[in-house]
């Protein structure tokens, strides 16, 4: 069985702590997500703080800090007796996180139509073409899951970069993490991966002809498509 690709994580969000304790405070942060997509800390578990700092081999003081940004994304609940609880990804969350996701998006993929560079979108739709030879050929095999991860984010960074909006770009690492748990029990077939590919180049080459509307319509199709393979539909 082929497993989920190990999502990449953002740096944790902006305070005014001093220097060496961000650093302390990204690492607990990055740990913390670490542990929580390798398996270590399982979806929907309550932990004590003491075991997830001998867990993950973190400081008291950094841990919490990271446990406060968490909590106000989301990703977890503190609970004064009960410990840490973690997030469960639900019908729920799947369904709001992609909605939401789909509203920014579908406005992005317009922006990125009308804006982005030929030679931008060409390196894209190639890297996606590559990808899709290779994964024909040999199937979902090697890191081929990690290679789809590592171009899913480019291809919707590129969109929500051509926005140019910070506050946009930080909600959307927000829910690149909900993906993530999201995903967590979901398996890397060669079919879904295919399927993938080729919704995205449905929006690339509307966008290299120039055609927001085709653009944001087959941006949005993908959405809706990529929330049933989620849910198992397709």
């Amino acid at each position: 069985m082929n497993k989920a690709p190990r999502a990449r994580i953002a740096p944790i969000a902006g305070g005014a702590a001093p220097e060496g304790g961000r650093r302390l405070g990204e690492l607990a942060y990055r740990r913390i997500l670490e542990g929580l997509f390798d398996r270590r800390i399982s979806a929907g578990s309550f932990i004590s703080q003491s075991d997830l700092m001998h867990l993950l081999d973190l400081p008291i003081q950094p841990l919490r800090d990271a446990l406060r940004v968490l909590e106000t994304e989301g990703i977890l609940k503190i609970h004064a007796r009960s410990g840490i609880e973690f997030l469960k990804a639900d019908l729920e969350l799947a369904r709001s996180t992609y909605q939401f996701r789909s509203i920014i998006e579908r406005s992005a993929a317009r922006v990125y139509a009308e804006t982005a560079s030929s030679a931008e979108i060409a390196t894209l739709i190639a890297a996606h073409l590559a990808l899709l030879e290779q994964v024909q050929a040999e199937g979902a095999t090697g890191g081929v899951s990690d290679e789809m991860e590592a171009l899913e984010q480019r291809f919707h960074g590129s969109m929500i970069t051509a926005l140019r909006n910070p506050m946009i770009e930080t909600t959307a690492r927000r829910l690149k993490t909900y993906v993530s748990v999201i995903r967590l029990d979901v398996t890397s077939t060669a079919p879904r991966v295919i399927r993938t590919l080729r919704e995205h180049l449905d929006v690339l080459e509307a966008c290299a002809a120039r055609d927001p509307a085709a653009a944001e319509a087959a941006l949005a199709f993908h959405f809706q498509a990529a929330l049933q393979r989620i849910l198992g539909m397709v």
